[in-house]
């Protein structure tokens, strides 16, 4: 699978939603019902333009760091586990691919100022005499709604950036402490490193003084160079503090252990697959079960109390196994994305039977990342190289009278395609070269994304969260 982003340039500091608004508000209020457009099925005609929904999303914003980023995580922070209410702030690292190895970096991040608007999931109802009088004012309602959409006056972002040894292939937050991140470089080495100093200078600073364009030289506090060849998977354990697996492309697996300030990392590797290891997740609950995905198409269980050979290993796809991810909230599932665009869900308890829960082939290219949502146990994110992020909840299954109903309180103002799965929610477009997606673990319902133009924070209007009471 091709992993690198194709001819990175430099991204000007310029707002990826603005860019958007502007098609948006130039162009005259269409005649007839929009209708929705699926990338890889539908073609543009001469004279046609596509245009977002503002109304769809709470909140929507474009940024970037400089170079494009292949992947990026969230820092967790301390200003609350969940955060339901407009402003946001979110703190995050991300790793660059730029045009030349010296010029690479990691990017400490902050974004803060968010502010959007909660919407109404149906549009309110109204009569004939109220929508002619409305007509005259469609255009600032419009405008208003991409306003509101793109959260009113532009959040602050605050970068530290830190000088990195060739191009970031992955790079990673400990759970619980999230100043420590480990990167996967295209030069061979998996690196630790400390950022504390930097976050605490972000989180001290409410807007930018001075822009910084520093790129400071920092050593890593542990660096591994046992990998043969470089790669991508790694993943810190949710369960026991600092223990890291890390995976190449020349079929390895090494179990990190820390050690104090430090780590051992065994000498002799987890081998199982036939090909490159892709991605690794450990298992949310138990703190000596990972799971592996390959580019021979399989997914592999490894427990590392029983020797270096996987425990279980099946064909969960026809081809490379680019992406998987362990739910945390219903620890028996497992998603998988692969290249052909497909992705598949699997209950675990089943897995020496069949254990596929559902597959999905709505995607028209290879699947490059897919993650569970932190707050609802049947959703999940998908992104791929068609250029599109979707949402689904396994859950939901297809309910005519429903449908009918839904479509009677609307009316016209719905063109959407029949043939849709009923599991899908939402489709996020505009975004080139997708890469990698989050949930942010501490605000329901927001999912940034990294794609070859810039990232994007986004906060869907249709994904409800039910949040547990306080007394649960």
């Amino acid at each position: 699978m091709t992993r690198s982003l194709k001819n990175p340039k430099k991204l000007k500091r310029k707002n990826k939603a603005s860019k958007k608004e502007e098609a948006s508000t130039s162009s005259p209020v269409p005649s007839a019902p929009a209708k929705v457009w699926q990338p890889g099925v539908d073609e543009m005609e001469e004279g046609e333009e596509l245009q977002f929904d503002p109304s769809a999303y709470n909140y929507l914003r474009g940024f970037n760091i400089g170079w494009p980023c292949l992947s990026f995580d969230v820092v967790q922070d301390s200003l609350g586990l969940v955060r339901t209410e407009f402003p946001h702030t979110l703190y995050g690292v991300a790793g660059t691919q730029a045009d030349q190895q010296s010029a690479n970096y990691i990017g400490i991040f902050k974004l803060s100022k968010i502010t959007g608007r909660k919407r109404d999931l149906l549009p309110s109802s109204k009569n004939n005499d109220e929508e002619m009088e409305d007509d005259d004012s469609s255009s600032s309602d419009e405008e208003d709604d991409i306003a509101d959409a793109a959260g009113g006056n532009a959040p602050v972002l605050q970068i530290k950036r830190v000088a990195h040894q060739g191009c970031v292939n992955r790079i990673r937050s400990m759970t619980q402490k999230p100043h420590i991140c480990a990167t996967w470089g295209d030069t061979g080495f998996v690196q630790v490193w400390d950022f504390s100093a930097h976050l605490n200078s972000l989180a001290e600073s409410d807007a930018p003084t001075n822009r910084d364009d520093t790129i400071h030289k920092q050593t890593p506090i542990f660096k591994f160079e046992g990998h043969k060849d470089e790669g991508y998977a790694i993943d810190w354990s949710p369960v026991v503090p600092g223990r890291l697996v890390s995976g190449d492309c020349n079929k390895c697996i090494y179990l990190w252990e820390p050690t104090g300030d430090s780590w051992k990392v065994d000498s002799t590797p987890f081998m199982g697959h036939g090909a490159s290891v892709e991605d690794l997740q450990w298992s949310p609950t138990e703190a000596n079960i990972f799971a592996s995905s390959s580019v021979d198409g399989k997914v592999a269980i490894w427990d590392t109390r029983e020797g270096k050979k996987p425990k279980f290993i099946f064909k969960a796809h026809d081809a490379d196994v680019n992406v998987i991810s362990w739910n945390r909230l219903a620890s028996c599932m497992i998603a998988s994305g692969s290249d052909d665009g497909t992705f598949s869900i699997r209950d675990l308890r089943q897995i020496k039977d069949d254990s596929l829960v559902a597959h999905f082939k709505y995607h028209k290219q290879p699947i490059t990342s897919v993650e569970w949502s932190p707050h609802e146990a049947s959703t999940l994110a998908v992104s791929s190289a068609d250029h599109q992020l979707t949402i689904w909840d396994l859950s939901l299954e297809r309910d005519e009278e429903e449908e009918a109903e839904f479509k009677a309180k609307v009316k016209e103002q719905v063109n959407a395609p029949e043939d849709l799965p009923p599991q899908l929610l939402f489709v996020h477009q505009g975004q080139k070269d997708l890469k990698e997606l989050h949930w942010h673990p501490q605000i329901p319902g927001m999912i940034i994304s990294t794609a070859a133009d810039g990232f994007n924070v986004l906060m869907p209007t249709n994904i409800d969260v039910t949040l547990p009471s306080a007394a649960s």
